[in-house]
This record gives structure tokens, C-alpha cells and sequence, in this order.
């Protein structure tokens, strides 16, 4: 059972790494902002996150995956990051928390 609670824990804190990293043009982290599809978690601590950006265009296409892989694989027990980024389905914003469109002005 306590291996179980562990991965809990880690999952909650790969959420928590991810809530602080922000859409640069958008003033709302890439997890409210519904940019985070999956986030995986095998017996061996390697993370595989499955994500998408707010458009194919977007201005840190290459930067933010990249921002995304460092700040989970600098959490201590992750021995390893993957992330995989897809546009199906494509992002729009059905896919903002409430949170999310509350902070943008949209409820």
C-alpha cells in the first residue's frame, strides 16, 4: 500500500510542477489552461506527458515542451521525462478549467 500512496504523491506533484509553468501569452498555468492531456506514470518513476499548445503557431512551440521535461524531471523521485506533444484533438477553449475562464473573464 505504500507503494501506492508514493505514486499518488508523485502524481500530485508532477500536477503541482506543471500548474507552475505558464502560457506565455495568456496569464493562466498550462494545466488550467487544459494544454495537458495525460500525464503517465509507470512502477519505475518515468513520466510520459501527452499535451498540445494553444496552436501549431504558437511562439514557444519549441520552448515549452522543453520547459515542461526539465521542471518534472528536476522533481526528485522522476527518474525520467517524455513529453509528447499532439494537436489531436486540437485545443480550444471547451478545454479551460473553470478556474481558467473565470481568471481570463470568459464565465
Amino acid at each position: 500500500m505504500e507503494e501506492f500512496k508514493d505514486e499518488i504523491n508523485l502524481g500530485e506533484n508532477v500536477v503541482k510542477v506543471l500548474k507552475s509553468i505558464y502560457d506565455p501569452e495568456i496569464p493562466v498555468d498550462i494545466y488550467e489552461l487544459g494544454l495537458i492531456y495525460d500525464v503517465m506514470i509507470n512502477e519505475d518513476n518515468d513520466v510520459k506527458i501527452l499535451m498540445t499548445l494553444t496552436s501549431p503557431n504558437c511562439p514557444v512551440a519549441e520552448s515549452l515542451p522543453m520547459e515542461v521535461e526539465e521542471k518534472v524531471r528536476s522533481i526528485d523521485e522522476v527518474k525520467s521525462c517524455e513529453v509528447e506533444i499532439t494537436f489531436d484533438p486540437p485545443w480550444s477553449k471547451d478545454l479551460m478549467s473553470e478556474e481558467a475562464k473565470l481568471e481570463l473573464g470568459m464565465l
